[in-house]
Order: structure tokens, then sequence, then C-alpha cells
């Protein structure tokens, strides 16, 4: 039996059931098949049928035309009203996009300047790049929303370029005073941490020595070969001379390489308050240690890296890597709110990211908390020499090279 031999409704019940065989052929021209739910619908006559009927006929036209019951439905409705049913395609090509390929590839390249940051990052990136230096490519996405930003890291034209231990044992010591410091929104309050850059074959790797201040987030890193009081006490007295405001006060958590004579005796040399942090607060350090996070590791990994090129490391974050995390990295500055019981809760509001040098600029009389021969004059000269993209772009090209350069080494001395 054929479509056209089914005459009555007790026939479609009986195919939609199953129990009638029907031979038919679907076709995949638009206007056919809505040629042929109308046809069907007057040969049924459609109008006149009682409310059970008609959802019989609706029933048997969604399964010939694989039509939805809602689509079915639609069609229906424009045959009541008007006797006929339609193709009408869309003449137009949908919404005109604000953002271009062109602003994607710049969200692409800026991700990859500068490893992929938030998107709150990245929009202060684009308004720093359009008003701060003058760069008209940015201007449309100067004023793009976070939300919408996200949306574009997973379109097409983004993805065609971008592919997405042992505890410390406690040990009571008397040296430094155990509590959190309290900067009252003064510079000069670090933070202090060590990253080690794994083991290989039971041969150590480089130290980082990550120092952050808790105000501004200047942050300074040096790398050494060991963290024993020859190679320690010479860069913590270059950590210490590398800031641009005085020291007050030195926090660390309580590992040797800090809670130890050498240090104290050097802290207590240059008049700087020494704390370390409490037991079961875990948020004592916990700026420092976000840092090793978001900055070192994102910046030089987790693979082993061999102690004879700490040096080289070294002259790469001094060169490199500390001015482009001080002067143009974008951070989140909180602001503490006391709810009704007495409860202090930090928010990040977007309005307060700005780099660290922009956060010590904003500070009142920040002119007094610079060392001696130290200028906003002088800083701004290095802030301003070059965009945020082109030192991003130097930090990666230094990088890449740093890497081939110990890779090339490593494999020559096999």
């Amino acid at each position: 039996m054929k479509l056209e031999e089914l005459i009555k409704i007790e026939q479609l019940r009986q195919f939609l059931d199953g129990t009638q065989a029907v031979l038919f052929k679907l076709d995949t021209v638009k206007t056919e098949r809505y040629r042929w739910v109308q046809h069907e619908l007057i040969r049924f006559r459609y109008s006149a049928l009682s409310k059970t009927d008609k959802g019989v006929v609706i029933r048997y036209l969604a399964k010939v035309s694989r039509y939805s019951r809602q689509q079915i439905t639609r069609l229906i409705k424009q045959y009541r009203d008007t006797g006929h049913i339609n193709y009408c395609p869309a003449t137009t090509s949908g919404f005109q996009g604000k953002y271009t390929p062109e602003d994607i590839r710049l969200i692409a390249q800026m991700d990859e300047r500068h490893d992929s940051p938030c998107g709150q990052a990245i929009k202060k990136l684009c308004e720093r790049a359009y008003r701060t230096f003058g760069d008209t490519d940015y201007a449309r996405l100067s004023k793009i929303s976070v939300s919408h930003l996200y949306n574009l890291r997973k379109s097409k034209t983004y993805t065609r370029i971008r592919r997405h231990v042992e505890k410390t044992k406690p040990r009571n010591s008397a040296i430094g005073e155990r509590r959190k410091p309290q900067p009252n929104g003064e510079p000069g309050h670090i933070r202090i941490d060590t990253v080690h850059q794994g083991d290989q074959d039971k041969n150590k790797g480089v130290y980082h020595i990550n120092a952050v201040d808790e105000v501004t987030q200047f942050e300074i890193i040096c790398t050494v070969e060991k963290i024993s009081e020859q190679y320690l006490i010479p860069v913590l007295q270059s950590i210490l001379a590398f800031f641009p405001f005085k020291v007050i006060s030195f926090h660390s958590d309580n590992g040797s390489e800090y809670i130890n004579q050498n240090v104290a005796k050097l802290l207590k040399k240059l008049f700087i308050e020494f704390t370390k942090s409490r037991p079961r607060h875990s948020n004592d350090n916990a700026l420092a240690e976000s840092k090793n996070c978001s900055v070192v590791r994102k910046i030089l990994g987790h693979q082993h890296i061999p102690q004879k090129w700490a040096r080289m490391i070294n002259e790469f974050n001094q060169a490199y890597l500390n001015p482009h995390i001080n002067y143009h990295r974008p951070c989140f500055f909180p602001e503490i709110i006391t709810d009704s019981k007495g409860k202090q809760r930090k928010k990040y509001p977007y309005k307060n990211m700005m780099t660290p040098y922009d956060k010590l600029k904003s500070l009142v009389d920040a002119d007094k908390y610079l060392k001696e021969g130290v200028s906003f004059e002088i800083m701004d000269e290095v802030a301003l020499a070059i965009t945020d993209n082109q030192s991003a772009e130097n930090l990666q090209k230094a990088r890449r090279l740093l890497f081939k350069t110990i890779d090339e080494r490593e494999l020559n001395a096999l």
C-alpha cells in the first residue's frame, strides 16, 4: 500500500500503530515537503475533523515528514490563516557581528603573548593598548565585555589559531615573630616564598625566590642554584635592593631557608621586621603562593631545569620577566567589605585592576615611600618605553630562546 491509498482516519491509525505496511519516500526538497503537507491537509479535510482525528493527522504528518509536532502545528496554523503553506527562507544573514575575525585574531595573539590570563586581564590590556599606547587596532576590543570575550575565545576563528611531596616537618624556632603583617595600605611589606624546579635522577633543579609586596603586588623573582647561605643571602640582598620603595617587613613561611640566623641577621642589619606564618593559617602567605602559580609556574613551567642554568635564568628574570610583571601585567586588587556581623570579605572589582607600578603611583603621597635616588619620572621612562604587547612579545621570544639554548646544550652534553 502507498500513502495515496490511505484515505480514512482509521487507516492512518493502523499506519501509526505499525499494523499497516505502507511504502513511501521522504522528499528532501523543503518546498516539495511543504507542498505535500498542504496537499494532505486538503485531502483529509483537516478543518472539518474532530479534535481526536486532528491529532491522528498531526501524528501522521510528523511521522512522514520527519518534522517535529511543533513545526507541523506552525504549518497548520499558516494553512488555516492563509489557505497556503509557503516556504519563506531567510533573506538576510542574521545579526551583523560587532567584532570582526581580525578582532578575534588580536585576542588570540594577546592570549599567546600573555600566557592566556583571565578575561578581565585581557580586557584591561586591550584598554591600555588603545587608551595608553594609542593602538587603534584595539579600539573596539577596548569596550568589549568580559563575558563576550570568553564567547569569542570559543569561536572557530579563535580555535583555528590557538588550541587551548613530602610534608614539611614542624620545628619550633625563636627566629621571627609568628603573626600576619599589617601593612595598613603602605608598600614595603614583602611576602616571600621559594619555588623548586623539580628533581630528576636524584639531581636537584634550580630554585626561584619569589618576593611580592602585599599592597602594590610589586614582584621580584630571582633564580639560584641552591638555597644554602652561599647563594641565598646575596640574592636576598639584591631582591631587597630591587624594590623601588623602602622595605619595612619581611614575611615567609616556616621553611628553613628563611628561618635561620643568617637571614635574621641580614634583616636586623637593615632594620626590617621579620615575621613568619602561623600554624593553621594558610592565608598568611597566600599572596606569594598564588604568584608562584600564576607567574613563576606559568612562565617557567614545571619541568626539571639543572642547577647549572640558574645564572642564565636569573639574567632572563632581571632583563624581561621582572619588568614585564611590574610595569605591563595587570593585577587584581581587593576591596575589603565588613558585613553587619563584623566579618570581613574581599571583593576584586574590575575597576581596581591595574599594574603594580600604577598601583604604587595611585597611593596617597606615593613619593614619600620611594627610596632615595628613585623617582616616578625615572620609573615612567621604563614603564612607557614599550607597550604591554611589545613587552609580552619580548618576554616570549627571550623565553623560547632560553629554553632552546638549555635543551640544545643538554642534548650536546649527552
